[in-house]
Formats: C-alpha cells, sequence, structure tokens
C-alpha cells in the first residue's frame, strides 16, 4: 500500500509536487495562526466521529434499557403465575355463578356459598392469569397487585354503605344485665 495521501495523490497524476508542497505549508500557516491566537483548530472528522459515537452510545443504551424492561416485565409475570399457581382455590365446581366485571365485560365464576360470602366480604379475591380466572386468597391478591394491579379484580360489595363509628357501636345503648352468664 501507498504512504500518505499526497504521494497516491502525486503518483495518480491528480497534482503535481509544487501543489502539494503548497498545501503543506498553508496547513502548518493555519495551526500556527491558530496555537498563537489561541483558537483550537476544529477538525471536522473527528467531531463528527465523537458525535456518531456519542449517537451510537445513547442508540445502545436506549436499547439496553428496553431489553432491561423487557426482562422485568417477564420476571413480573413470571413471579404472578408462580403465586396464583400455588396459591389459587379449585374454581368451577360450587353451584353458584358469581358474576363480576372485567372491565367492560361482565363473567362468572362458579363457587361454593362460602367462597361467595368471602368474595363479597372481600376476604379472596379474583385474578386474571392469561383468558382464565383463579380465585386467591386476599393477601396473595396485594402480593400480585403490587406487581400489576391491572390482575386483580375488585369484587367487594360496595353497594352497601360504609357504617359510620354510631352505627358499629348501636349496642352501646343496652345494658349488659348483672346476672348474664356466657
Amino acid at each position: 500500500m501507498v504512504g500518505s495521501l499526497k504521494d497516491q495523490l502525486l503518483k495518480a497524476g491528480l497534482t503535481d509536487e509544487k501543489k502539494a508542497r503548497q498545501m503543506e505549508k498553508e496547513k502548518r500557516k493555519q495551526a500556527r495562526v491558530a496555537r498563537s491566537s489561541g483558537v483550537e483548530l476544529v477538525n471536522e472528522a473527528k467531531a463528527a466521529a465523537r458525535q456518531a459515537l456519542a449517537e451510537k452510545a445513547e442508540r445502545d443504551r436506549a436499547l439496553n434499557q428496553a431489553r432491561n424492561s423487557k426482562a422485568e416485565r417477564k420476571a413480573i409475570n413470571a413471579q404472578i403465575k408462580q403465586l396464583i399457581e400455588t396459591n389459587k382455590l379449585a374454581t368451577g365446581k360450587g353451584d353458584i355463578g358469581f358474576n363480576f366485571t372485567d372491565g367492560k365485560k361482565v363473567k362468572k365464576v362458579y363457587v361454593s356459598p362460602m367462597e361467595q360470602k368471602q368474595l363479597s366480604a372481600g376476604r379472596l379475591a379474583i385474578v386474571k392469569q392469561g383468558d382464565k380466572y383463579e380465585i386467591v386468597p386476599w393477601p396473595v391478591a396485594e402480593k400480585i397487585a403490587e406487581r400489576d394491579s391491572s390482575r386483580v379484580i375488585d369484587c367487594t360489595d360496595s353497594s352497601e354503605p360504609e357504617l359510620n363509628e354510631e352505627e358499629k357501636d348501636w349496642y352501646k345503648d343496652y345494658e349488659i344485665p348483672d346476672d348474664l352468664m356466657w
């Protein structure tokens, strides 16, 4: 391979020796003027290379972040699946149809009378696993909701208004007889 660009241009006959010396002289003069005036010469090729490296690093960083978030979502889904599989109650064996809403759709799960009461009271919860619905205890549903709240379906009976403290203590006005035996 031939040495410098100057040698290649001379060999190809695109320039002559006089023009090559003149260009070198001009280049040295520009460098000297820049040093004496304190102005730094900007090499466009180096600046473009730095810019390209910075852009590539930014693209790589964004790609890594997307890859990490995808892996994190996959890990969370695996945790949720494991929680559901290890704590789910047997569904479909009851004779009472329990209706609930998932978004705008009304769905039905068959439960026993005891499970129906516990679902209405909030001791059990319905969670979504793919296109299936499973019943799990409320503490497990809370753990699932920490990871993905859209998977837990709230089915507590909210039609009854909350009782205030006075209504909860309705029995306080009644006297307890002295001869009451427990």
